[in-house]
Order: structure tokens, then sequence, then C-alpha cells
């Protein structure tokens, strides 16, 4: 297959066009770098089935010859981004939708979209399947990725509906693992970093918060069965432990042997949610999918990159 990726060379797009390129087939990376970072996909150039093209996909897309996939993964998903490029997130998520979707019509591509357990909201039921539809404040900080992600499925489904067009669309939920930034703002890195830095770990709130954390060999894994299935309505692809924020903390400072321990400040964003983890009783029934990397192997290998990226 000749397969475009639209923020390939960010954190799970980088992972991604490693995936495809070691199964055979041929990968184009559109990325206008605002988040994303070459390194993550420099060890393919040279690669005579890998091209980069640095695009902003809120403008127009042209890209020359035939395209069988269409992968849409462009769009910064950190909450330090939230509020440092709100206006890029909605851009990317409604403009670059549209277009990467006009671009899949052009091509005679399928088109898979990376959407977000965010459209759930800070979720009134627990765990989330694909049919609750959510609780989000559309003007809070956070509802610039929520309401766009949701306005791309809603695309998402109305080109399939009108045109025809062969459509998937994955909710993720928190994914973790190497190639995250470093200043990346989420929980996982922030941990780390301060605990290699032999810091007390920041938590926000009374840290009872959940998440459940997929590592990103599995997540990939999950979007390949994805595309290649016939489902055209949203599947969460996730993980249903759950770790409170405490939970994970002491895990980070075991594995990196801090002793600074836990510092507690109050909740940046009051629309955080407090609770999160997925129903994949439709993954594992139509993709045959569920995790397989326990927290504290995926942990393992993250601090050692993170270890080897600080130095």
């Amino acid at each position: 297959m000749r397969v475009l990726i639209t923020g390939g060379a960010g954190f799970l797009g980088s992972h991604l066009t490693d995936r495809f390129l070691s199964d055979g087939h041929e990968v184009i990376v559109l990325d206008n770098l605002i988040t994303g970072n070459l390194e993550n996909i420099a060890h393919h150039f040279g690669n005579e089935h890998f091209q980069f093209i640095k695009h902003d996909v809120t403008n127009y897309i042209h890209v020359p010859g035939p395209l069988d996939v269409v992968m849409h993964f462009a769009s910064p998903a950190s909450p330090v981004d939230f509020d440092r490029i709100p206006i890029q997130i909605l851009k990317v998520n409604s403009l670059g939708a549209h277009n990467a979707l006009g671009l899949a019509m052009n091509k005679g591509a399928r088109f898979f979209l990376a959407s977000t357990s965010e459209v759930y909201g800070d979720p009134l039921v627990h765990p989330q399947p694909e049919t609750y539809w959510g609780n989000v404040n559309p003007i809070g900080i956070r509802g610039v990725y929520d309401e766009s992600k949701r306005f791309a499925e809603s695309i998402t489904m109305a080109y399939h509906r009108i045109h025809g067009l062969e459509t998937r669309i994955v909710r993720i939920f928190n994914t973790y693992g190497p190639r995250m930034r470093l200043n990346d703002g989420r929980v996982i890195p922030n941990f780390v970093s301060q605990a290699l830095r032999g810091e007390p770990l920041t938590i926000y709130g009374g840290g009872r918060q959940t998440r459940s954390f997929t590592f990103v060999e599995d997540e990939v894994d999950g979007f390949y069965r994805l595309l290649m299935s016939d489902e055209v309505y949203p599947v969460n692809i996730g993980n249903t432990v759950e770790t409170t924020m405490i939970e994970l903390a002491e895990l980070i400072n075991r594995l990196t042997g801090n002793e600074a321990g836990m510092v507690f400040l109050p909740l940046p964003h009051k629309d955080d949610p407090k609770k999160r983890k997925p129903d994949i009783t439709r993954a594992r029934s139509i993709l045959g999918w569920e995790p397989t990397t326990s927290l504290e192997a995926g942990l393992e290998q993250t601090i050692a990159w993170f270890r080897q990226q600080m130095g």
C-alpha cells in the first residue's frame, strides 16, 4: 500500500510510520513540525519507500501519484498545547480533517481518523463505551481539542454517508512510550522527567483521579487492525487497567530510584477528567485486539528512552 500519514513526525504518527514500513508498505509523512520532530523519523531518511513533506494540512494538500490510505494523525494533543496553540488545534481538526478527507476522496483511498477519548469529556459513564455521547464543556480550555475532535468524527461520518468514502475512526486513550516530548505536559513525561532529575513528582489535585495507559506498540497494533477491518463506526483502543496518579507516581519513583517523593498542587484545569477507562468490548470482538504490555514493562522502555534524551 501507499500510505499518507499527516502528523507522521509526531509521537504516534512516527510509530505508525515504523509499522507500515516494516510491513513493506510505502509511507509519505506530512507534518508542519509544530509539535512533531524530525528526529522521530530520521532513521527512515534514505529509505526509497519513505518520503517526508513539510506541510501544514490546514492548507490544500497535493500529493502526486496514487494513495491507498490517508491517516489523519496531525493534531497537538497535550494539555500544554491547549493553552499555547488553541487556534491551530481547532484548525487542524476541522480544516485539516476536511482537506485530508478531500485528498482521500480524490485518490479513492481509505480514510483513517485518529480521534480521542477526549470526545467523552469528563465522563458521567464509567467505563466509556463508544455509544456514550460524552460530557464536554465547549468553552473550556480543553474544549478546543475535545470539540474539534468531535467535529472531525462528524465530518468523517458525513463523507462516509454522503460520498461513500471508506472511513475508520479510532478513539485513542492515554498512550505512552518512547518519542513523547520531554515537555509534553502529560503525566508520564512529567513524572519521568522529574524523577530522572531527582525531583518530587508534581501531582495535581488529590491524586485519586485515574487514567488507563496503553503502551505505544499495543496502540499502533490496534490502529493497524482497525484499518484492515470493515468497521466504520468509532472503536476505543486503550487499556482497561485503571491507575491513580498516586499509584503511577509511586511506580515511576520506584523504577527510577527517585527518593524525592511527591508534591501536591491544585488542578490547573477544572475540566480535567476525574476518571478515564475504555470499554474495549468492540475492539476485542471486532478486531481481536487487547493490550499485552504491562504498565511496568512499558514504563521501563519509556524511562530508558527519556534517560537517553536527557543525557
